[in-house]
């Protein structure tokens, strides 16, 4: 059975043109969809019995459900659903992180990732295939907190810019004024550096950028990024150089930092010279354990000289807080398996 949850409109208008439907269905099919969340084609009760009947011949709502839930001490809260269209038995994670009046939602776009980062739970245990945006907007709609979310971050598992369609049919789908109606500012989306796509995305999209960048060098990033000998980073940065982000659209990079490997004096001025003049923030992130990994946390303190030195030279800087290890729902440690279940 096809699926409507993910279409958009268009392709909504194109379904009731091929069913023989009247075209204006499209508009309230997409109501139904992404402003009233319903669960079946019979709660779209504005529709005629005999447009229902028609329609659930063909197709389903098609949310998917998740399957397990693990909350963090800190109230982070992980979610576990089936990955429909993945070649094993592996699911896919979203995380709720609330801070304040915020509940922002970290969104998965890939079973598993092909990139290998080294330090990257998701990234070690392979791809497993890409997501639909059924998949990636039933995250938004099926978690409890479905209705109160503020924002969300495309950095859960997989690489956003890999999975560019769906990707981008689904931020439609949260933008547009028949979907969810957000404002791209409430989005970011994450990306190791694909060039080709991270073009397309600045051209076509006006949500935030995040760069993982953890390395300034090219022979420690490549070790630790394999996508560094296809992508350089200096690439990456001379492209991002080439585009405007002086306005509402903010740029910002990741910085996973570990203990002995990238946290000394010499990479925050590499990191200085690479980024000098560019419009962008860089967060600092601890790194989390992870098993059979033999990579330390940076001390706090020494965190935090590394964000003085890099705002002393006017790149500004933070650092991240770290929410859900406990659960591992914080940032590298996610792997679509039931891990510290209750």
């Amino acid at each position: 059975m096809n699926n409507l949850l993910g279409k958009t409109k268009i392709e909504l208008k194109e379904i009731c043109k091929e069913l023989g439907l009247a075209s204006y269905s499209s508009l309230q099919i997409c109501q139904w969809l992404y402003q009233k969340k319903v669960a079946t084609i019979d709660e779209m009760t504005n529709l005629s019995k005999s447009t229902r009947s028609i329609l659930k011949e063909h197709y389903q709502v098609g949310r998917v459900k998740y399957t397990h839930k693990v909350e963090s001490v800190d109230g982070t809260k992980k979610y576990l659903f089936p990955a429909q269209h993945s070649s094993v038995e592996i699911g896919i994670e979203a995380v709720m992180i609330p801070d304040r009046d915020r509940a922002t939602i970290c969104v998965s776009t890939q079973a598993g990732c092909k990139n290998a980062c080294k330090f990257c739970m998701t990234g070690r245990q392979g791809f497993n295939g890409n997501l639909t945006a059924t998949e990636i907007i039933s995250q938004f709609i099926e978690i409890d907190e479905g209705s109160i979310l503020t924002n969300a971050v495309f950095m859960g598992m997989g690489e956003p810019l890999d999975n560019y369609d769906e990707l981008m049919k689904s931020i439609e789908i949260l933008t547009a004024s028949w979907g969810f109606a957000w404002s791209s500012k409430r989005i970011t989306v994450s990306s190791i550096g694909i060039i080709p796509n991270m073009k397309r995305f600045l051209q076509e999209c006006g949500c935030h950028l995040a760069i993982s960048l953890h390395n300034p060098y090219h022979e420690e990033r490549l070790e630790m990024m394999p996508i560094e000998k296809k992508y350089p980073i200096s690439e990456i940065v001379s492209v991002l150089r080439q585009y405007d982000f002086s306005g509402q659209r903010r740029l910002s990079f990741e910085y996973i930092m570990f203990n002995g490997v990238n946290d000394d004096k010499r990479h925050a001025d590499g990191l200085i010279r690479l980024l000098k003049g560019l419009k962008c923030r860089m967060n600092l992130i601890r790194f989390h354990k992870i098993p059979d990994l033999d990579l330390d946390t940076t001390p706090l303190a020494k965190i935090e000289l590394f964000k003085k030195r890099l705002n002393d030279a006017g790149l500004l800087t933070t650092i991240r807080a770290s929410r859900g290890e406990d659960v591992f729902a914080a940032c590298g440690m996610l792997a679509g398996t039931n891990k510290k279940e209750i």
